[in-house]
């Protein structure tokens, strides 16, 4: 019955009423009695301890207890005012070591004029202010004072006041007025942590926690109730993530051993170098769980140039040697075709099973795409459902439901984020049983972040770089303040392209946007504004590099609206150094492997993430020649995307980085990028700060989970995760 419903479902409208539940719906997306309980105080007011009128301090909050001494209206012409009269309120208040003025306008006369008569004693809450040389209170809050109210006087000025995060059509004290309404609803709560688990770590109930969220009496209050809704947190999600890696655990999946004398030994023959011992450790990591009946979920975070291309194609390998197929995933066509053409380089000769010249061990390596003519498609499919091809890969494209393997058995995913879990969940439906998962990524994650956004894969890091890698020096390029630092900076492009070498100039757009007109009516960001400057742009930047310092040079573009098979030419002559400088934008940013590129200027970097600015700094400095990167920028000194890009500036390693980045840039932003969702879930857990909590939440959730994995014992717990999963569609574990 709807009535035994929980009442933290109730929908706002039937306490609010339906105009205010309609704003708080529309502006907030707050919908529930539960939703108006779990949007939390941004912050806390003090009313002000008392305050003497004789020390009032300027431009602090401050409350005092006082008496009217005086109040008059006064009447004003005022065009805007209805009749054209306006009305100011005057009230002086004493409390014997002074006398101070209160102002009130507008509308806001009638109540205190009605209140504030001479005699009555009140307190008084403001912003103190200066008018006409003498202090003043602007329609200060005030609370009438009757008979002898010492303790009320304590108890209301030590009072905190909550502030909510609020909207222009629906300020804080509306908040607060429908949060005072619903209160009550929070005694029943259900309560999601385990009670062992609630009374071993000290934390209070969740009524409470609610109550001292919104009406503290004291500071300690507000730290008893965070401590407790950081948990809930923490706790809910990385037990969703629990169940996720326990159900993937019960599912069957065909092991796949190498054979001695397979593939994978002859590709191990033909490596001019040896592995790290990285390399060795994560490859000995992944081999053992292809070995098993389970399938492998595991994430390869690895430095920019690390190898991890090459770790994934030995595990490929690997299961091609136990008569499976392996597909790589990539973002993007670029990505994929130089993915396809590295993989088929490192094979050589292996790469050409079925063909004249092929060795015996060799296996075939076909590339889908979603823009490929109908000839090489239909080829490529063939080969995939005949299992002729051992290798595949692709982009979103291998996902179709055309698409289908002789026998898949391992799939290998390119930068994770921009993968959601249905896709995945596609792919995995395209084996026999479900393959084997390897997910790659280059932007280094903190390990509260990898916990919180990747909690359903085991993790794997690569940290060292391969012998042979030179060393990036990165320099700030302040265009603005040093207009010769930029001149210096394409010496520096026409110093390389005269030794041989190649450069990258990276934009932060591609410049023919007045022909899209999508693109053109987006409005420009806060910061173009205040610039009243456009990013710079691939098309404009090529032309005039072309024609003025870079003159001579072989330049090219190369943007993500060029047509597939133009931006496959580009990339092949610029691989093959034909064109000594490529003007593009972040489509470059990752897996192009060009070793002969030693330069990257990146124009208006201040525009770019830190993490992107690694990313894009990654394509220099991959051959036995030093790399330069480059970071142009006309933000002032002392702005904060200076700092950021000193910060990338002083160091290569990527997870110093990506924590700089997260600090700054705070948790939302960071998880927003890795998945949906996670914004209007985390309020109170900070991804950085928290590490602690969410570490132990992981192992509590898996202890819980792996005790009883249908939460059958745990009705509120049971209860939260469904509002989890249910209020984000499971977009929370999403990679967006």
């Amino acid at each position: 019955m709807p009535a035994l419903q929980e009442p933290l479902r109730q929908p706002l409208k039937s306490v609010l009423g339906p105009a205010t539940a309609k704003v708080m719906a529309e502006h907030l997306g707050l919908l529930t009695v539960g939703d108006l309980l779990h949007h939390y105080p941004r912050r806390y007011e003090e009313r002000g301890q008392l305050t003497h009128l004789a020390d009032l301090p300027m431009d602090e909050h401050v409350t005092v207890v006082a008496q009217v001494a005086d109040a008059r209206l006064h009447t004003f012409a005022s065009p805007r005012a209805p009749r054209g009269k306006g009305q100011r309120l005057e009230v002086t208040i004493t409390d014997g070591s002074g006398r101070l003025q209160l102002v009130f306008f507008g509308n806001g006369v009638h109540k205190p004029h009605k209140e504030l008569l001479p005699g009555t004693r009140a307190m008084f809450a403001g912003k103190v202010s200066v008018f006409n040389r003498r202090l003043q209170l602007a329609h200060p809050a005030y609370e009438l004072l009757k008979g002898d109210a010492e303790e009320t006087v304590e108890s209301w000025a030590g009072a905190l006041i909550p502030l909510y995060p609020a909207t222009a059509k629906l300020e804080s004290w509306k908040i607060a007025k429908a949060v005072q309404t619903v209160l009550p609803s929070a005694q029943e709560a259900v309560d999601p942590l385990p009670g062992s688990l609630r009374e071993g770590r000290g934390l209070v109930t969740l009524p409470e926690a609610l109550l001292k969220i919104h009406r503290p009496h004291t500071k300690a209050d507000i730290a008893d109730a965070r401590a407790r809704l950081k948990w809930d947190e923490a706790f809910v999600l990385q037990v969703a993530l629990a169940r996720r890696r326990h159900a993937d655990a019960q599912l069957p999946a065909v092991p796949r051993k190498p054979r001695p004398d397979g593939l994978l030994a002859a590709f191990d023959d033909r490596l001019p170098f040896t592995l790290t011992e990285g390399q060795q450790k994560v490859s000995r990591e992944i081999f053992d769980e292809l070995a098993t009946e389970h399938p492998m979920h595991r994430l390869l975070q690895g430095e920019v140039g690390s190898g991890k291309t090459l770790v994934a194609l030995r595990a490929m390998l690997a299961v091609v040697d136990a008569g499976g197929q392996a597909a790589m995933l990539a973002p993007t066509e670029v990505l994929a075709q130089q993915h396809h053409r590295s993989v088929t380089e490192m094979l050589g000769e292996l790469a050409e099973g079925g063909m004249l010249g092929g060795t015996e061990h060799a296996t075939k390596v076909v590339l889908l795409t979603g823009s490929m003519g109908a000839a090489a498609r239909r080829q490529a499919l063939l080969d995939l459902a005949t299992g002729e091809a051992g290798i595949v890969i692709g982009t979103h494209a291998l996902i179709e439901d055309k698409v289908q393997f002789h026998d898949l058995g391992l799939v290998v995913v390119d930068e994770q984020h921009r993968f959601g879990v249905e896709q995945r969940d596609a792919l995995r439906g395209k084996g026999k049983q479900p393959p084997h998962l390897l997910v790659m990524t280059a932007t280094p994650i903190p390990r509260t972040v990898a916990m919180t956004v990747f909690g359903d894969l085991e993790t794997s890091v690569l940290d060292q770089l391969p012998a042979g890698r030179s060393p990036i020096a990165s320099h700030v390029v302040p265009a603005a303040d040093k207009p010769h630092f930029l001149a210096r900076a394409w010496e520096r492009v026409r110093e390389e392209a005269a030794k041989g070498h190649q450069a990258y100039v990276v934009c932060p757009r591609i410049g023919d946007e007045e022909d899209d007109p999508k693109k053109a009516a987006r409005k420009q960001s806060a910061e173009d504004e205040a610039e009243k400057r456009p990013p710079l742009a691939v098309l404009d930047v090529a032309e005039q590099l072309a024609k003025g310092p870079l003159d001579g040079l072989r330049v090219e573009v190369l943007h993500g609206r060029m047509q597939p098979d133009d931006k496959e030419a580009v990339m092949r002559r610029f691989a093959a150094g034909e064109t000594d400088v490529l003007v593009a934008t972040t489509v470059i940013e990752v897996g192009v492997n060009v070793p002969n590129a030693t330069v990257m200027v990146i124009m208006d970097a201040d525009r770019f993430g830190v993490s992107q600015l690694h990313q894009l700094r990654g394509r220099v400095g991959r051959g036995s020649a030093p790399g330069l990167c480059l970071l142009v920028t006309e933000m002032p000194e002392a702005s904060a995307a200076r700092q950021r890009l000193n910060a990338v500036a002083a160091t290569l390693d990527g997870f110093e980085l990506s924590r700089i980045d997260l600090e700054q840039r705070r948790e939302g932003d960071v998880l927003g990028q890795a998945q949906s969702g996670a914004r209007s879930s985390l309020r109170v857990l900070a991804v950085i700060e928290d590490e602690e909590i969410i570490a132990e939440a992981r192992q509590e959730a898996s202890a819980v989970v792996a005790a009883d994995p249908e939460l059958e014992h745990l009705p509120g717990l049971r209860t939260a995760l469904e509002a989890l999963l249910d209020e984000e569609r499971e977009q929370y574990l999403e990679k967006g």
